[in-house]
């Protein structure tokens, strides 16, 4: 009898261990156990909700993901409001993220930091192009940037829609690395990257900072004229653009998006994401979403996005400082 007994308590404690050894909240079941929830922090056709959306497609039709994956518009804040309603969830809610989720904190803007969430990945970047008015005198970043560094206010450099961002930020970091006073130079702010076009082509600015996708159509029909990109190599969209590298001036600056998933996200949930985005970013229907949208891939798994991260933190926190606009 004791011997009964004694296997009995045996067997309870491997299945009670067998059960705590699961993903945590989901009880000891393979994660995921139910309808999966993609956070698009803004209004629809943006670049969060194209990311989002173009993921669920393709998750979806390659069967990397089977259950359901509903992608939810959460506006608002700058990312705030999507991603405080990612910090009420589970493992099965993720949200689409860029440099805002770091840069909104560091400028007094939100209480949240990256650090409270899971980092999954970083996906995509979208290259930051520098342009002037086609009839521009300017026909290199170098140029522009030796005049700027004798007087910094004889040009005028258009940002959208507010100083902080990457494309500002780009700008700063090009206007540092060529020794350039940066509390000197005159930007103009505009509400939109439409704005920003129509005050380029028009000739109200002398220069403007935007996304690559922005202002290559009307680089290619000359109606502008993108002096210098910020990606390591050029474009193949742009086979007749520089680097800033390539003028000299030691810059590489991503404009990325990425995932990541509500705090204290299961080891078990970490691993299932690594495993079926390495996947996606294989595969031949997300590399058509990239050229698509003039985006490149900029993969980074949760362990490397982790690192990355705090570099980034590291970097704005220098830049939003030389631009002024932190202490």
């Amino acid at each position: 009898m004791k011997k009964f007994v004694f296997i009995l308590t045996v067997l309870m404690l491997m299945f009670v261990t067998a059960c705590s050894s699961g993903s945590g909240a989901e009880g000891g079941k393979e994660f995921p156990t139910k309808n999966m929830e993609m956070v698009a922090p803004a209004t629809p056709g943006g670049g969060w909700d194209t990311t989002a959306r173009s993921m669920k497609k393709v998750l979806s039709e390659k069967e990397l993901i089977k259950k359901p994956i509903s992608v939810v518009n959460k506006p608002g804040g700058n990312g705030e409001v999507g991603w405080k309603y990612l910090k009420t969830k589970d493992g099965h809610t993720t949200s689409i993220n860029s440099s805002l989720v770091i840069t909104n904190n560091l400028l007094g803007h939100s209480e949240l930091t990256y650090k409270e969430f899971t980092p999954l990945a970083i996906l995509t970047t979208e290259w930051i192009a520098l342009a002037v008015p086609a009839d521009s005198k300017f026909d290199s970043a170098k140029e522009l940037f030796n005049q700027l560094k004798k007087k910094p206010k004889s040009a005028k450099v258009a940002v959208a829609p507010g100083l902080g961002n990457d494309a500002h930020l780009s700008f700063v970091q090009a206007s540092l690395e060529s020794g350039v006073d940066v509390s000197k130079i005159e930007f103009m702010i505009y509400g939109s990257g439409g704005d920003q076009i129509s005050a380029l082509v028009g000739g109200h600015v002398d220069a403007a900072v935007m996304s690559v996708s922005e202002v290559a159509q009307q680089h290619k029909a000359g109606k502008a004229k993108i002096l210098a990109v910020t990606s390591e190599k050029r474009l193949d969209s742009l086979k007749d653009v520089p680097t800033y590298k390539e003028q000299g001036i030691d810059m590489v600056f991503p404009h990325w998006r990425g995932i990541m998933g509500p705090p204290d996200m299961s080891e078990e949930a970490i691993a299932y994401w690594d495993k079926k985005l390495s996947k996606m970013v294989k595969t031949d229907e997300w590399k058509k979403v990239l050229e698509n949208n003039q985006w490149e891939s900029f993969y980074k798994n949760s362990e490397e996005t982790k690192k990355y991260l705090k570099e980034e933190v590291k970097k704005y926190s220098e830049l939003l400082k030389s631009a002024g606009l932190t202490e």
